[in-house]
């Protein structure tokens, strides 16, 4: 298992900072949420923010906690392909001789018309490259072929820009960040939103660790509690991350390492049969979203410490794989009105059912192996 400094940060890591672990370890990505007024505060979290007075930059969960840098992409109706695409892309220092170039790409692909060759850099120059985080702000906004060609970068792991094509860097998170007043009302276009590993809702009520530390100057190493989760931290100091891609390079194989009862199994399968039969559930439940669940549990083991999957972990696996994908049926569409139900009846029955209260219905009516 993780040894006991790894298991202490990550005890002490925040909502925010373990969903963003979690898709690392995964190698997938998630959609995080927070009501409209909370949002820039929360790009402030978890991007590396340099304003325009002569503060330091603030530590940010990206940054301070992996070690990542990350780029925001604002979206909005008028985002074009093109302004999205280059909006991913940081400068990249090279050393002579390191840089590959790409593989020519058949003109049938994606965003076809593209130039084919590429040249070398010359020494001292700096490349441009995708971030390792990419938060996309309210990317639902943007319009669908935006959105469809965020799929496509997750999809492939490239972009295509207008003289070039770059390739995702190995770790490398791509996270809309959307304004909703609850989990379940956040969510991009439908292929888009299935291919999203978790989502996440931030209560702005729950704070934002870096933030605050930052606006407060930084932590004093004497005066700093030992049971906080606030990391000591001298102001303009350049800080370790707290969890390097070795570590999450190993809690990812030790998620391949974990074992499923045939119980637990069941249980698993259980809630998926449930999902799909809920009468306020739209649309089903995706194949896609049956992988994730089973693999956040997985990843999800080793952070607690045990190399098998327990029903506790699967449920919380529940709450965060499937807050984004359900949808809620029309009354008129329920299917019980097939059968002569009323409709002023069914649309009693639904009142205020979203995507939180399916879930933890289901986790009620199926029992957990003991």
């Amino acid at each position: 298992m993780a040894d006991e400094s790894l298991f202490e940060t990550i005890h002490d890591l925040s909502d925010l900072e373990l969903a963003v672990l979690l898709s690392l370890i995964a190698r997938e990505h998630c959609l995080i949420s927070t009501p409209q007024d909370g949002v820039d505060d929360l790009i402030e979290e978890l991007q590396l923010v340099q304003t325009e007075s002569s503060k330091p930059p603030f530590p940010s969960v990206a940054s301070k906690t992996f070690g990542l840098n990350s780029v925001v992409v604002h979206c909005d109706s008028s985002t074009t392909l093109d302004t999205f695409a280059s909006s991913l892309l940081v400068a990249h220092p090279q050393t002579p001789g390191s840089f590959t170039p790409l593989p020519n790409i058949r003109s049938e692909s994606y965003f076809s018309a593209r130039p084919r060759h590429y040249q070398l850099p010359s020494a001292g120059d700096s490349s441009l490259r995708i971030a390792n985080v990419v938060l996309a702000k309210d990317l639902d906004r943007a319009p669908h072929a935006v959105q469809i060609q965020a799929l496509e970068l997750l999809r492939t792991r490239r972009i295509f820009t207008r003289t070039a094509v770059h390739a995702a860097p190995k770790q490398f998170l791509f996270v809309p960040v959307l304004a909703a007043e609850s989990g379940g009302e956040a969510r991009v276009t439908r292929h888009l939103n299935d291919f999203l590993f978790l989502a996440h809702w931030h209560d702005p009520e729950d704070g934002y660790v870096n933030l605050e530390e930052a606006e407060d100057g930084g932590v004093d190493d004497e005066t700093a509690s030992t049971g906080s989760v606030v990391k000591a931290r001298v102001p303009g100091a350049v800080t370790e991350a707290l969890i390097s891609e070795n570590d999450i390079s190993h809690l990812a194989k030790l998620s391949q390492q974990v074992v499923a009862d045939v119980d637990v199994i069941r249980y698993q399968m259980n809630i998926v049969s449930f999902l799909r039969m809920h009468r306020a559930v739209a649309d089903g439940i995706s194949p896609a979203a049956t992988k994730h669940l089973e693999q956040l549990a997985r990843c999800l083991a080793p952070l607690h410490n045990v190399d098998y999957v327990t029903p506790a972990l699967l449920s919380l696996a529940a709450r965060k794989v499937y807050l984004h994908r359900i949808r809620i049926t029309a009354p008129e569409k329920e299917r019980s009105m097939q059968w002569g139900s009323k409709l002023r009846a069914v649309e009693a029955v639904l009142e205020g059912v979203g995507p939180e209260e399916v879930i933890e219905d289901v986790l009620e009516m199926v029992t957990a192996p003991l």
